[in-house]
């Protein structure tokens, strides 16, 4: 069956590989989205093991949207009670690209009218909407005049690992994390280091990555499971499985600091409920400060874009991070995630290799600086 895997604008040939991994074929890759068949086994494997999807739909139907009216009669067409029950609540999404129809909200208030009145007029009772939880979600998209309506087998976003329950102020999205990690090339075995780790996103994902931890695990409900064909025998060994590989920290080394005392205590909560507290260890200090644990790894970090920060002080503060690697972290490939494309040439450094990535509508830059232990040339030589 053919699936669609959604994800961040950037991300997309990283999910490719992840799903390829996991057996998808035909993968195909979109804009901000990675399409791809499977059977019902991979989409609830791509559920729980994709690390930089945001989302899996399964396309249902396709036809002619040109007006609200035609959006309505081909909705109620869809025998819905095949799909979802009158006790069950559910929920529309719906996104509009070049359409003739002018609001994606109106649409999708005319796709719940058009499933509510056909309930209405089979049983005399409608069922529920509740755009939160829902038991069943569906997407609707429309390009031009072509609608295709989507099942949302994920349910609330696979961000939402279910591990993290506090954050700072602008904490970095899971999967958006899980990605740099990933893209980083970091080979899950050297130390890996976070010197302003926040509520210690990247190094938690970093640590499930490196230990084969399925990075949905912890998650209380998949959109499938409110799904008629939802196969319970097949999910429970799924998840069993996944289980089952994961791997035992031995000699995993993750390193995190950050100067505020609140948020290391916010991280080392996030930290204990993936239970990842023996192998990510903290310190409270300054950047400048940070004790770099070995002559070689890796270091992640996503310091502040300066949103809530003067200019000088944001500069200054690029400056330093820059003067950190230089003098501390020599042997060590850095990468930097910024969205202040202004204050990054402040580090000081040339990066060996620039990626362009999003965080929400914010346009990023995946920063590599290979801090050489004497001179690049000698090093080469080495």
């Amino acid at each position: 069956m053919l699936l669609i895997a959604k994800t961040f604008a950037g991300c997309e040939e990283i999910l490719s590989q992840e799903l390829e991994a996991l057996g998808a074929t035909e993968t195909r890759i979109l804009t901000r989205a990675v399409e791809f068949e499977g059977d019902l086994a991979l989409m609830y494997k791509a559920n729980l093991h994709c690390r930089t999807a945001l989302r899996i739909l399964k396309p249902m139907y396709h036809f002619e949207a040109a007006d609200e009216d035609m959006l309505y009669h081909e909705i109620q067409n869809i025998d819905w009670k095949q799909h979802f029950s009158l006790h069950q609540t559910f929920a529309i999404n719906a996104t509009l690209n070049q359409s003739s129809l002018d609001h994606s909200l109106y649409a999708a208030l005319k796709a719940k009218d058009a499933i509510v009145d056909q309930f209405r007029d089979e049983t005399g009772d409608r069922p529920n909407v509740d755009v939160e939880q829902p038991d069943f979600r569906i997407h609707i998209h429309i390009y031009e005049d072509n609608c295709t309506l989507s099942f949302d087998s994920s349910g609330e976003s696979l961000h939402k690992r279910g591990y993290r329950d506090y954050t700072n102020q602008a904490p970095i999205n899971e999967a958006l994390a899980a990605a740099l990690v990933l893209l980083s090339g970091w080979d899950r075995k050297m130390p890996m280091a976070d010197y302003m780790c926040g509520s210690g996103t990247i190094l938690i994902e970093a640590a499930m990555i490196a230990l084969n931890i399925a990075p949905n695990k912890h998650k209380q409900r998949f959109g499938f499971e409110g799904w008629k064909d939802f196969d319970d025998a097949l999910w429970k060994q799924i998840y069993k499985d996944a289980i089952a590989a994961e791997l035992k920290p031995e000699g995993l080394q993750l390193y995190g600091a950050d100067i505020s005392g609140t948020v290391l205590d916010k991280a080392r909560q996030n930290i204990e409920h993936a239970g990842l507290s023996d192998v990510i260890r903290l310190r409270k200090c300054p950047f400048e400060k940070f004790p770099v644990p070995a002559e070689e790894g890796v270091l992640i970090c996503n310091p502040p874009y300066g949103l809530r920060i003067e200019p000088k002080d944001i500069m200054d503060m690029y400056q330093r991070m820059g003067d950190k690697m230089k003098q501390d972290f020599k042997g060590w490939t850095c990468w930097i995630f910024t969205g202040n494309l202004e204050v990054a040439k402040f580090i000081g450094l040339r990066p060996s290799r620039k990626m362009q990535l999003y965080n929400g509508p914010i346009e990023c830059r995946f920063l590599k600086f290979e801090i050489y232990s004497g001179s690049k040339k000698a090093s080469k030589q080495v």
